[in-house]
């Protein structure tokens, strides 16, 4: 197996008939940045866990003003992390540039596995091992992406109420029910028989954006150490929750989540938790409207 700093991602270690084919060879990976403090004063109501790449600024500064504003909901506490990999080719202006933002909002965790496509599985475990290392004790987490819009505030009050016990084994999103693996060499989702033979995926979630239990992330990441890696992460967080016995429950209403983009109306952004495909400058003109004209909406 070759040495993490190395060019070759998990799945193409794989395809080349190397070692590494559980998440147990992913823990070697070490923080270039981290925040193992955060939870020390209290314990998170939500963690947000957003994926991000280093160069992505715009993003995450958009983030931070909308929907991942840690106070925005009054008594309520918010935990918001970035967390991403190393670029693929070293570039000392940006890494240079990232840690001094994390100075600055101390939100940004990285390790050191190359930040590509086929890694987004090693950025979910990194983002579980962090959560289940410094903060065991959040009630929720939410996984999600840079490009998202996110309703924080219908997420917490209408889905997860804090005024009510914490669920366990609670996992939901944006259902993939009864998918089959691509087989299509060509496409982006592509999986190969010698990784995944069976010809049905179990339940899994929309890796867009899915809320789980706090206490499914150290489950999750023991009973990986058991499983194949596979680069589609939301499928291979479906695998865990599979051999765990856990399974995905719909959300209140099918159009809570969704890996597409919705046509925007304050009063349908009002009722949802996910809407896919922002820019940054869009997100925040979106999120400026919602919480002008959301009191209109009955």
């Amino acid at each position: 197996m070759k040495n993490p700093d190395t060019s070759q991602t998990v799945v193409e270690a794989q395809q080349a008939g190397e070692e590494q084919q559980t998440s147990q060879d992913t823990f070697q990976y070490k923080y270039m940045i981290t925040e193992p403090n955060k939870c020390q004063k209290s314990n998170p109501f939500l963690v947000l866990l957003i994926s991000v790449q280093a160069w992505q600024i715009e993003a995450r500064q958009a983030i931070r003003k909308t929907w991942g504003k840690e106070d925005f909901l009054p008594g309520v506490n918010i935990l918001r992390l970035f967390f991403l990999g190393k670029e693929s080719k070293t570039d000392n202006d940006i890494q240079h540039k990232l840690v001094a933002e994390s100075q600055q909002y101390h939100d940004i965790i990285q390790q050191n596995y190359l930040d590509t496509y086929n890694n987004l599985t090693l950025k979910t475990l990194m983002g579980l091992q962090w959560v289940a290392n410094y903060c065991p004790q959040a009630s929720y987490i939410m996984k999600t992406d840079s490009d998202m819009f996110v309703n924080t505030e219908y997420l917490v009050n209408v889905l997860l109420k804090p005024d009510q016990p914490p669920k366990i084994n609670y996992f939901t999103g944006y259902l993939m029910r009864d998918f089959s693996p691509n087989r299509n060499k060509e496409s982006k989702w592509y999986m190969s028989p010698e990784l995944y033979p069976g010809d049905r995926y179990p339940l899994f979630c929309s890796g867009t954006g899915y809320v789980f239990s706090g206490d499914l992330a150290e489950k999750i990441l023991k009973i990986s150490v058991n499983i194949r890696v596979l680069h589609l992460e939301d499928v291979f967080v479906g695998l865990c929750l599979d051999k765990l016995g856990v399974s995905p429950i719909p959300p209140l209403r099918d159009s809570d989540f969704n890996h597409w983009k919705v046509s925007y109306s304050p009063c349908m952004y009002n009722q949802l938790v996910t809407s896919h495909q922002f820019e940054p400058n869009e997100l925040i003109n979106y999120w400026d409207d919602l919480q002008k004209n959301k009191h209109t909406c009955i």
